[in-house]
């Protein structure tokens, strides 16, 4: 029999309809890595072992640097061809797009930054290869903030811990906020600096091999140039595409399930010689009632990664009228608005499609060596970090009252950043005078 395959073969069938979704160069250059992390994806999940393998070869293919502008050493892609990535990612293994979410969230921030030395900087660092995690949430109901920055002669030390801290076990950095008495700060840890901790607990049923636990720290030395992002609690924050990009984010990696979900759905259905109530030697793939089940599968698929597309383009459109001076409250508002609709969908089919997988097997498909449940645990996770049921309050309150929902991301100031960075830097300077 020839390798090659006909046109006729259901994996050639399945290439050709993913052209839909926008295969191009990046999404063949990427393939392989894909295809190696969906190799091993079962297994992970089977052992709890955690990703390091993962993410070291999307490093060294270049996919946390693909946002980078190519004037600071990356490849500048667009948010639609970045998304369409994460989506195929996502098919792989769902945890890896939520290990390098703050990774990513932390590029997009900086490129709304003003302060070109501080972009020198980072992204240097991020073209160099280091990995970027993210230390932000609480599940304090106090204060989402109880991480503290002290001065201690001279010198500057950050205590206490933080939750669903996503990526930290994989990153070089992590990137914390905390309060110094009068605001909050935003600081940048190296993950090998004495008194972090970085500790898997993370206790979901789903996603779970995306260190999303614990990161505790205990007089951790902090150096003035690491403090990058001042917020004055006092005033409004303003605009800012992260809400978009975040949410963006986790609605790509949902597409990217339920393709895992028809994917799977596909290849267990042709392997079966023996369908459920129907005596003797029979084939589900000759079934219509499974054709049914299968081509709602790859309608979902269909819909969701269109969602995603169309979203991303939006805020790929709202970027460049940013760079161009043509955005208003207003334009962030309505890109907001218009993710959380999105968001609404994408959980709900994706969510469908999770749950439809089993109706192709009956029994045998609920058993420990697929782990097919992981689809809708994975997916249901995802959706439970920005509750659904929130944002579409938000929908319907902006639509009969013209309101802009309250969950605003923050540009850093950089008059502020300056004086801070100056301040923490002259008291250094000071004590070690004295």
């Amino acid at each position: 029999m020839s390798a090659v395959q006909s046109p006729t073969h259901p994996e050639h069938r399945i290439a050709d309809a993913a052209q839909l979704f926008g295969d191009d160069p990046l999404t063949r250059r990427f393939a392989p890595v894909f295809a190696r992390i969906a190799e091993g994806a079962l297994e992970r999940e089977q052992r709890r072992e955690l990703a390091y393998e993962p993410v070291e070869w999307l490093r060294e293919a270049g996919y946390t640097r693909l946002r980078v502008p190519k004037r600071y050493g990356g490849e500048g892609i667009s948010l639609t061809q970045f998304f369409a990535l994460v989506t195929r990612l996502g098919e792989a293994d769902s945890n890896l797009p939520q290990i390098l979410r703050a990774h990513g969230g932390f590029i997009e921030a900086l490129l709304e930054n003003g302060d070109e030395s501080l972009r020198e900087r980072w992204f240097t660092k991020i073209v160099q290869g280091q990995i970027v995690g993210g230390a932000v949430s609480e599940r304090t109901g106090v204060t989402n903030n109880s991480v503290r920055l002290t001065q201690t002669d001279g010198a500057w030390y950050l205590d206490g811990e933080k939750y669903y801290t996503t990526g930290t076990l994989y990153a070089d950095w992590v990137d914390v906020t905390a309060h110094d008495g009068t605001s909050d700060v935003r600081v940048l840890v190296e993950t090998g600096t004495p008194g972090l901790e970085r500790i898997d607990d993370w206790d979901g049923f789903g996603q779970r091999l995306t260190g999303s636990g614990t990161a505790r720290f205990t007089r951790v030395p902090v150096s003035p140039d690491n403090l990058y992002r001042r917020y004055n609690a006092a005033e409004p924050r303003r605009n800012s595409l992260l809400t978009a990009y975040y949410q963006a984010l986790h609605i790509a990696n949902l597409a990217g399930i339920s393709r895992a979900a028809l994917r799977d759905a596909v290849a267990f259905t042709q392997a079966r010689t023996r369908t459920f109530g129907v005596p003797g030697a029979s084939s589900p793939r000759d079934n219509p009632l499974v054709h049914r089940v299968v081509g709602r599968l790859a309608s979902l698929a269909y819909s969701t990664q269109s969602i995603s597309t169309s979203l991303a383009r939006a805020i790929d459109e709202v970027s460049v009228a940013r760079e161009e001076g043509r955005t208003g409250e207003q334009t962030y508002i309505h890109l907001d608005i218009q993710t959380f609709q999105a968001q609404q969908i994408v959980i709900e089919q994706t969510l469908q499609a999770a749950t439809l997988l089993f109706e192709v097997g009956g029994a045998s498909a609920t058993s420990e060596t697929h782990r097919f449940d992981r689809y809708w645990r994975n997916a249901r996770v995802l959706a439970s970090h920005n509750p659904a049921i929130i944002r579409e309050a938000a929908i319907g309150d902006f639509y009969l009252n013209g309101s802009a929902h309250s969950e605003r991301f923050g540009v850093a100031r950089q008059t502020e950043v300056a004086a801070a960075t100056q301040a923490a830097t002259q008291a250094t300077t000071q004590a070690a005078a004295a």
